[in-house]
């Protein structure tokens, strides 16, 4: 108990640095009042603080006692220091970090250097050391199971490969603000796993506790499965962490059933109120609600926002339409192919049974296998869950892939999405993306507009 009570004195200073005043605040009790025991009585932000302060730890251990784990703890890629997010300035920075240390100490470690998330770990294994896309774009190797009706075209042959999975490479979510985020019950999707959202950027996960259990059997490596308590505590710390006190006071107005809700931005200046307003206009009806990860109807629930590689290229008469940056060379070395079998019955027009589709990352295309069934807005090819934006001026890089360097870059993508949008309209009705009432293509921020819009995101 006396070890246990130390350990949570020194996570008290962590979590009151990190705005989790509730704990801390246990600290500052009246003497002869037991730390311990007031913070199991205690509530933050509606969980148990015994359970917050269990699992902070949990978080930051690398030991993983009895799961026989490779050494690395949630916090190696949710870093502390980066907003629980990963930064490819902080891997660069570690991996180099290492390097010096290990010209004294051959031994020297970092777990977040492990060979599962190396290049060439499909070839070398456990030897494997080729950083790139770690050390390059913060992206981590996420791997899945085909759908049956999905293969991946061999570079070399151009036909299909026996491969049963594939990876794909994705950048670390910040983990703030997820009490906001998850399944809402709004706007589903036609199709699961969780048609109204959910935890991670495709959704996959309805609860914070199976996205847990699969970052610690996956990235963690272990080998024996965590008790149910152990995923409950991660959920209830993850719970507790916001990008401000605005963003909580907020969360804990909805947990409380609070009409009006309180709004979360600090004081705005008038440039900062003007990027409000665009904000409503051009960004709120996908980035809605109070988590900002919540579309109005009629907008769709998974979107493709044209970040993955490569990048559409406006092949028409009037081109160029619209321009997307190319994906440079550290991202395109991701792209595959696939080959993608049609339900029974179904043909191209020139009668196929299976079409081909390139990308670095289908999205819930790899949890569905329903691609290339219907129009581009309907089919899961390259769809995505909406993120919060809340904090985003903390977490660059941006997107999936980390493609975005800037906020400046992030706007300018959406500039060229709009006009590819537009572009390919069919019919005179304007789609919700762009237009608020069908007829005129009023959402894109005009160019004299994007000052405005810039400095309120600063602000979320």
């Amino acid at each position: 108990m006396t070890v246990f009570k130390v350990s949570l004195s020194v996570g008290a200073m962590i979590l009151a640095a990190a705005g989790l005043g509730s704990i801390a605040a246990a600290q500052d009790r009246a003497p002869g009042v037991d730390t311990f025991e007031s913070i199991v009585g205690d509530d933050c932000d509606g969980e148990r603080c015994i359970a917050v302060g269990r699992g902070l730890f949990d978080f930051l251990d690398r030991r993983l006692h009895g799961l026989k784990g490779n050494g690395r703890a949630c916090a190696d890629c949710h870093m502390l220091s980066d907003h629980f997010q990963l930064s490819p300035a902080n891997v660069e920075a570690r991996f180099q970090n290492l390097q010096a240390r290990r010209l004294e100490n051959p031994h020297a470690d970092d777990p977040l250097f492990r060979p599962v998330d190396a290049n060439d770990y499909r070839i070398n294994g456990d030897s494997a050391s080729d950083f790139s896309n770690l050390r390059e774009n913060a992206l981590i190797r996420i791997t899945f199971p085909l759908p049956p009706n999905m293969h991946l075209i061999d570079p070399a042959t151009n036909l299909p490969s026996s491969e049963t999975s594939v990876d794909v490479w994705r950048m670390v979510p910040t983990v703030n603000n997820v009490k906001l985020t998850g399944p809402d019950g709004l706007d589903p999707w036609p199709r699961g796993p969780n048609p109204a959202g959910g935890y991670q950027l495709d959704g996959r996960f309805a609860t914070l506790q199976q996205q847990a259990l699969a970052a610690l059997t996956a990235h963690a490596e272990i080998q024996v499965a965590p008790r149910q308590g152990m995923l409950d505590d991660l959920s209830a710390f993850e719970n507790v962490l916001f990008s401000s006190p605005g963003v909580r006071r907020l969360s804990n107005a909805v947990s409380a059933g609070v009409t009006p809700l309180p709004s979360a931005d600090p004081p705005l200046n008038e440039l900062e109120q003007a990027g409000k307003v665009v904000f409503t206009r051009a960004c709120g009806q996908c980035h809605g609600g109070p988590g900002q990860s919540t579309p109005q109807a009629p907008a769709i629930r998974y979107h493709d926002i044209s970040t993955q590689c490569p990048r559409p290229i406006d092949t028409g008469p009037l081109a160029p339409r619209f321009v997307f940056k190319p994906c440079p060379a550290s991202l395109a070395r991701n792209v595959r192919s696939y080959e993608i079998t049609l339900p029974n019955g179904v043909t191209t027009p020139t009668g196929s049974s299976t079409v081909r589709r390139t990308s670095s990352d289908p999205g819930r295309a790899l949890l569905t296998g329903f691609a290339t069934l219907g129009p581009p807005a309907a089919d899961d090819w390259n769809k995505f869950d909406v993120p919060s934006l809340r904090g985003i001026s903390k977490t660059a890089p941006y997107f999936h892939n980390n493609s975005a360097a800037t906020l400046e870059e992030v706007v300018a993508h959406y500039t060229a999405f709009f006009k590819r949008v537009q572009a390919n309209v069919i019919g005179t009705k304007l789609p919700p993306a762009i237009s608020t009432d069908g007829v005129k293509a009023d959402r894109p921020p005009a160019p004299e507009e994007i000052p405005a819009l810039l400095a309120y995101l600063r602000k979320l």
